[in-house]
Parts: C-alpha cells; structure tokens; sequence
C-alpha cells in the first residue's frame, strides 16, 4: 500500500516552520513581560506600598527569584522529558537529612557540607526508589512516596531544638530576606542568597553543556542510550545530583515545597510551546524568570507570600500555555479544527459544481444554492462560500444561483481526481464492495496532494475510469 501516515498531506500546504519563528515568539514574549513588569514595578514602588525607597529591595529580590527559577528550570527539562516530575518532588524533600547533617557539621547553612550532604541524599533517594521497584514488589511511584516521606520525617526528626534551623523556612522559603542580607565583594554589596546561587546557575550551565548529548539522548530514550554505550546510570545519578545541588541552593529562597514548582511548571509549560529541548530550555528560563518578577510584583501589594505567588504566576502561565500553545493548544487546535471544516466545506462545493457540469449542466446556466452540500452549520458554510468567492473559484450568475470559474474548474478537477483515484486504489488492492468506495474516498479526497495523486496515477495507468465507470479526470486537460 502506497498510502502512509507520512506521505498523507493535506491539499493546502501549511507554511513551513522556521527556527527563527520561535526566537520572534521568545522576543515579543519577553518584550510585553518586560513592559508589564515595568508598569507594575512603578506602582508597587509607590508610596501606597511602601515607598519608592522599596525600588531597591524589589529589584534584588527579583534578582534572587529569577536566578533560582533558572537554575531550576533548565535542569526541569529534563525531568519533564524522562517523566520523572515526582522525582525531582521526592528530591526536594529528601535533601533535607542531608542539609541538617551538612548544618550540625559546619554550624552553617551556607557552604559546601550543605551541598554535599544534599546531594548525597539526592543519589541516595534515586537509588533506594530505583531498589525497591527493582527488588520489590512495589510500583515506582509507591517506591518514591515511601522513599521521600520516609527521609524526609528523619530529617525533621534531625533537626536539634536549639539549631538556628527555622522549619518554616525549609519548607516556604523566605526570599524577602534578600533585600536585607548583604554580603560585601571586592567592596560592592551583594545580596547574600546570591554567592550561593550564582555559582549553582553557572555550575548547571556548564554541567548541560559538557554533557548535553549525553543528556539529551538519555532524556529522549534511555534503551537507546545504552544500546550505543552511554552509561545511562551515571548520567542519571550526575543529573539527580545536581537536582539536589539546585534544590538545597534554593531552599532558603523558596523552600522545598516551592522549589518542586520551579522544577516542574516552567518545564512542563515550555514543553507545550515547542518541540526542541534548545528552546524548551529557553521558553522554560523565560518562563521561571517571569515568574519570579510578577510573582513579587503580585505578592507585595496582597501582603502574601512571595514565593507562593511565584508559583502560583508560574501555574498561570502553565495553563495559559494549555490552552494558547502554537501547535498542541486547545485553542489552537480548535482554530486548526474550524479551518479544515471549512476548507472541507469549500472542496465539497467545488466537488458538486463539477459533477452538476459533468451531468450535462451547461457552464453559465449555474447551480443554485439551495442544492449545495453543507455542513449543518451556518457559519462554517457562509465562510466556505465567502472563501471561494474571494479565491475566485465561483461566481454568482443569478439570483442564489452560482457556477465554476475556469480556475473554480481546476481546483475542482484535482479533488475530483483525487476521489475517483482513490476509489480505483481501493478497488485494486482490497476486497470492497464497490458501493463501500465512495464514502472512504469522499473523506480521503481533501487529503490526497498534487504529488500522492501522481503516484497513483502511475500506478493505476491502466485505468481510465473509477469503479462506477466515470473517466478519471486527467491532471492538466487539453
């Protein structure tokens, strides 16, 4: 069988996609955030909320948000893409045994034991969830909520009375901090959340450039990740380390619980709006920066927590994205829907005015409207109509009475084509019932291209007429 899900085009080529078409989409996404940003930013500096004196404060609390959802976002994708979202869940939760071991070691909560004995945890909970899935009988989404509550408790449990250790902070974060802890470098002032998590951004970048391929390939199908020799299970724990190294980084920003959501929302949204992990990663960090500005820019007139208004912003965008994606939107695929109706609609006129001239119906003494095919919807039917008179396909030679223009003809003649084609395509090669022909052809007609109607064309070079005995019309007629 010629026909393939592959070589089945529509008759009305859609224009090609280019790169640059998503790098125009980026821009123009970020140039209105950034307008938007700017006008609530003046308001909210405004005397009413606090004074302009806030300006500051706003500006490098955004600054902390806006690394911390990055770094979050970038290393998402790929969560997302392995479908392993409760993991990075389960990872931001069972770090915390290893924050409260690196804190009782050091007496800090900043430093390397931190980041060490979080990613320690990290890898541990990748493998004791990969373990009990493997050696048990237990699901691994089972094995995952085991997991996590299991070390999470013990770390709750870790963490000492008179330890400077606020358990509302882990768990929520408190990003408005970092507008009054500063950190002095090379005589500048720095907001002190930010020695952590600039480095973290910075470390992520080159971790997803030195293994990008592997990554990538791993991301996308794992089986075949090690049929071409990549060790997919260090990769895999590399990449859980780094997890829990953004995860622990971001704890004091916006807390295990919040973190999960700049792992997750921005990827997840970014996924719908392209089909390449290059710009997914970038709709993603466009995606968690925004969050992060509108979250604060929201959060601080509703005298709420930033961080969760971070989130939340996030989880807006997640849903607008649902329903406005370019290609997989439910707005745009209904749009996409109500077009091919009334393309659909369209050929199905064409096709009646041909057989009416085929029937003997002399060209000029037109086809009224009345003995048209519809769709049994108006709206779909007046725009059909509209489309082929403005194409100049038809015209009106009377009062509700309409006929073929000479290039009204030729559209009319491939679709024809195409259906008498198709029905000697299926009388050839299965064992139909000839009155079974017409209605299969009738849907395949609209989808049948100038290039697929050659190819069965050659095929069927022996046949002059279709099954019911009507001429096959002829690609360019004398």
């Amino acid at each position: 069988m010629i026909a393939t899900a592959s070589t089945i085009r529509p008759a009305t080529i859609a224009a090609p996609r280019f790169a640059w078409t998503q790098a125009i989409l980026l821009a123009a996404y970020l140039a209105v955030s950034a307008i938007a940003a700017a006008v609530l930013l003046a308001r909210v500096t405004q005397p009413q909320f606090g004074g302009a004196g806030d300006l500051n404060a706003a500006l490098w609390t955004m600054l902390v948000g806006s690394v911390s959802s990055a770094s979050c976002a970038i290393l998402g994708c790929y969560l997302v893409l392995r479908r392993m979202s409760l993991l990075g869940d389960a990872i931001s939760h069972a770090v915390l045994p290893g924050i409260v071991v690196g804190f009782l070691a050091s007496g800090s909560m900043t430093g390397w034991p931190i980041f060490l004995g979080a990613m320690a945890l990290g890898v541990l909970t990748s493998v004791l969830a990969h373990g009990l899935t493997s050696l048990g009988r237990v699901s691994e989404d089972s094995s995952l909520g085991v997991v996590f509550t299991s070390l999470f408790a013990v770390g709750v449990i870790l963490i000492p009375r008179n330890a400077d250790l606020d358990a509302s902070c882990v768990l929520y974060g408190d990003i408005v901090t970092a507008a009054v802890d500063w950190q002095s470098i090379g005589g500048w002032q720095v907001s002190r959340p930010l020695i952590t998590l600039v480095p973290t951004l910075l470390l992520v970048l080159l971790f997803v450039a030195i293994l990008w391929k592997e990554l990538k390939i791993v991301a996308f199908d794992s089986e075949l990740a090690a049929a071409m020799g990549f060790r997919v299970a260090v990769v895999h724990y590399l990449l859980m380390a780094m997890v829990s190294g953004v995860t622990v980084a971001s704890f004091e920003s916006v807390g295990s619980i919040l973190v999960v959501a700049m792992l997750v929302v921005p990827a997840a949204a970014a996924q719908q709006l392209t089909e390449r992990l290059n710009w997914m990663m970038a709709w993603a960090v466009a995606i968690g920066v925004t969050s992060a500005v509108f979250g604060y820019l929201i959060a601080v007139p509703l005298a709420t927590s930033v961080a969760g208004a971070m989130a939340v912003v996030a989880g807006i965008q997640f849903a607008a994205a649902i329903f406005l994606a370019p290609r997989t939107g439910l707005v745009s695929r209904w749009l996409r829907n109500q077009a091919l109706a009334v393309r659909i609609a369209s050929e199905d006129v064409l096709a009646r005015l041909y057989r009416a001239e085929e029937q003997g119906r002399v060209p000029g003494s037109g086809f009224r409207v009345q003995e048209l095919p519809t769709s049994h919807r108006f709206v779909i039917d007046w725009i059909a109509r509209w489309r082929l008179f403005r194409a100049g396909w038809i015209e009106s030679v009377g009062a509700g009475v309409l006929q073929l223009t000479s290039d009204g003809r030729g559209a009319a003649r491939s679709l024809i084509r195409a259906h008498r084609l198709w029905e000697s395509y299926l009388d050839a090669h299965f064992d139909l019932p000839r009155d079974h022909l017409h209605e299969a052809a009738e849907r395949m007609e609209h989808y049948l291209g100038a290039e697929l109607q050659e190819e069965l064309a050659t095929e069927l070079a022996d046949r002059a007429v279709d099954p019911h005995g009507k001429i096959i019309p002829p690609k360019n007629p004398l």
